[in-house]
């Protein structure tokens, strides 16, 4: 198996969470595996989350976000960690966003009478590991598809494919012999580097 320049970001705010744990059984299976791999959890970072201006005015970026994309082209696989809350990723996870997916980084609309967008990520996978208290089909059916927003409207969007989703349901008082085989799960996730 070829190793991989894979990049793991964990999009959930607080540090000692499931997310985190999961991210880091990805990553003791990656390097195992010998794949080189980069880690950032958004509860190290520090920028501003708010896209005051929208793309009016581009705000300069903080060292974290320049970061951040650093490793995002770096990689030629990338792995999101991060919990659903109240129906979608958690609101530090959609400022980055805001803040870093702009056009020249991640796409670029194209200029004249055909519409549509250039995928500047192109030529790199995905994997989407989420958890949830509730069932996604659950979550599906009251509020639609949960991770549409990241997975097609982020990911999807600027190029990476194909994009495979790990999803985690009933996380709330999970016993400790379940969160074991979902870390088992997930570090042969990263062994394979998928």
């Amino acid at each position: 198996m070829k190793s991989k320049k894979i990049f793991i970001f964990v999009g959930n705010p607080d540090s000692d969470s499931l997310s985190s744990s999961l991210a880091d059984a990805y990553r003791k299976g990656a390097e195992s595996a010998g794949h080189e791999v980069r880690l950032t959890r958004i509860s190290d970072m520090k920028f501003d989350p708010i896209l005051h201006r929208g793309y009016k005015v581009i705000q300069p970026y903080e060292p974290d976000l320049v970061k951040f994309q650093e490793d995002v082209k770096w990689c030629e696989h990338f792995v999101s960690v991060f919990p659903i809350w109240w129906s979608d990723t958690p609101a530090l996870m959609k400022g980055l966003v805001d803040r870093v997916w702009m056009p020249g980084f991640a796409f670029n609309f194209r200029k004249g009478p055909i519409p549509g967008w250039i995928r500047r990520l192109k030529g790199r996978s995905a994997r989407v590991i989420v958890t949830s208290d509730s069932h996604p089909f659950l979550l599906w059916v009251l509020f639609g598809g949960n991770i549409n927003s990241w997975v097609r409207g982020v990911l999807r969007f600027s190029g990476f494919a194909p994009v495979r989703k790990t999803w985690f349901s009933g996380m709330r008082n999970i016993p400790p012999e379940r969160a074991q085989r979902l870390l088992a799960k997930i570090e042969r996730l990263g062994r394979k580097g998928r």
